[in-house]
């Protein structure tokens, strides 16, 4: 059975930011006992920012769950733990989380995203943290076995950014992004 290929609908974005969790990332980071912020200066969120217009970029996964609401689809969701996302950190103290979407397996329609916000405060404060030279612990990893990362599907693979995709991190050239 042939599937059908969908387009890309006007109005649906590849990728996406999520600004209203930066107060949540900044408390995540820290502060200290003064009150004070554990990085400095404190930084804001670039709502406009491009990767290619960063100082530093990181790539990394959070996890989250896509609905397909395409009416002539029978696949109603599905969950990811490899969804894409690029940490960028401007010249004037921004950054943000450029977040990939991922395709239905069914009809190829770009899904509508309901994030696990813990996983990105999680990733992104931690990189943070890391590029203002705070001493901190990588995060604990298990490695889960679940369903393979499909790369036909995913917006970070497409454009050859997803480390799952085949590229490692060190071989991007994220002036593409």
């Amino acid at each position: 059975m042939a599937r059908r290929r969908g387009k890309r609908a006007p109005g649906k974005p590849t990728t996406m930011t999520f600004p209203h969790l930066h107060l949540a990332v900044l408390d995540a980071v820290g502060y200290d006992a003064d009150g004070d912020l554990n990085i400095q200066p404190e930084p804001s969120f670039n709502e406009t920012g491009e990767a290619r217009n960063a100082d530093e970029t990181y790539g990394t996964h959070i996890m989250g769950r896509f609905t397909c609401d395409n009416a002539g689809c029978h696949k109603p969701g599905w969950g990811s733990k490899k969804v894409f996302i690029v940490v960028c950190q401007y010249s004037d103290d921004s950054y943000n989380a450029i977040v990939y979407s991922q395709r239905c397996k069914s009809c190829n329609e770009l899904g509508k995203f309901a994030m696990d916000e813990r996983s990105y405060i999680e990733r992104v404060s931690y990189r943070l943290k890391r590029w203002a030279g705070v001493d901190v612990a990588k995060p604990p990893y298990e490695y889960k076995k679940g369903e393979p990362h499909e790369t036909e599907y995913c917006e970070g693979c497409k454009v050859g950014k997803c480390s799952k995709g085949g590229r490692r991190a060190s071989e991007w050239d994220l002036w593409d992004i």
